[in-house]
């Protein structure tokens, strides 16, 4: 399943998602600008390794993807998902937050892999973090969600909570199936951290003020 679009109206404009996007894909750009040999050792130098955790390594990392793939589905959700958090947060507690669920799921990630001597890069954990404030202000909200159901292809409304809740159940169990391998054996995937950066989100989304938005985006049922 594919997010396309959500039904809740904006208004302000993204700015700090489009920065945020923005900086993403530009390290992407100089990341594929590297040799192999270069490109490894800025990975292993600004990625968090839980082995020999270097604190800045948090935030560095989070702008660093490992593929095409990787940054194009971290971006897009990022897109689906932040632009109603950062208009009912105002930009400022938005970034506070998108920081915040970042550092959470990497210290998550950290304390359950203390002895990982794998690099760990990706937006993924502050991602999740959006998509669980996303999950406690917009709940009722309703995604336009490509489908591929065998050889047919779809879209469908489906309500934000239960494609939320599905994708959290989806990296919790995988976190759990994962428990005992290494990142590289389990796909390179840091399951955890999405959870813990999910979790941090919704914590967050409940203590933090939000602006008051008109309910147009309600479906009648």
């Amino acid at each position: 399943m594919i997010p396309l679009r959500s039904s809740e109206p904006h208004y302000t404009r993204p700015t700090v998602n489009l920065v945020l996007i923005a900086l993403n894909v530009a390290v992407f750009l100089y990341e594929l600008s590297m040799p192999n040999y270069a490109l490894n050792r800025f990975i292993m130098l600004h990625g968090v390794v839980p082995d020999r955790l270097s604190y800045a390594s948090i935030l560095t990392s989070m702008f660093i993807h490992g593929g095409f793939l990787h940054i194009l589905g971290n971006m897009w959700f990022l897109w689906i998902f932040g632009r109603g958090v950062e208009d009912v947060l105002g930009h400022a507690k938005y970034l506070f937050l998108y920081f915040a669920c970042g550092i959470a799921a990497a210290f998550l990630f950290i304390l359950l892999n203390a002895n990982s001597t794998v690099p760990t890069v990706g937006a993924s954990g502050a991602i999740a973090g959006v998509m669980g404030a996303y999950l406690i202000k917009f709940p009722r909200a309703y995604i336009r969600t490509l489908v591929f159901i065998v050889v047919f292809i779809t879209t469908i409304d489906i309500p934000a909570a239960f494609l939320l809740l599905y994708w959290f159940a989806i990296q919790f169990f995988s976190g759990v199936g994962s428990v005992g391998y290494s990142s590289a054996s389990s796909g390179g995937v840091a399951w955890f951290a999405h959870v813990g950066g999910f979790l941090a989100g919704m914590a967050l989304m409940f203590l933090m003020p939000t602006r008051q938005r008109a309910r147009t985006w309600y479906r009648d049922v």
